[in-house]
């Protein structure tokens, strides 16, 4: 392959990432409407280290566990994030 033939695979992938961000995130807020109204918190720590754990134990490389880890820890923060703006404008 050659350079623009993987920029143009990467721009793919690029796409499908944000649309899956966007639908995770689209489920986080469905989660947190739950939550509000069930009165649990936002943050759910064990939640979070399973999913973390989970990541980990499916993880084939090339990129690290830690590396996969701090991806996550970036996604579930922002829905944390959303969640949070959301139930303050409810």
């Amino acid at each position: 392959m050659t350079i623009d033939e993987i920029r143009i695979a990467i721009n793919r992938l690029d796409s499908e990432l944000l649309r899956l961000f966007n639908e995770r995130a689209a489920l986080a807020l469905e989660i947190g409407h739950i939550k509000k109204e069930l009165g649990l918190p936002i943050y759910d720590p064990r939640r979070e280290k399973m999913i973390f754990e989970r990541m980990r134990q499916e993880n084939e490389g090339p990129l690290d566990n830690s590396a996969i880890v701090r991806l996550f820890e970036r996604v579930i923060d922002e829905s944390r994030s959303l969640e949070r703006a959301k139930s303050r404008k409810d």
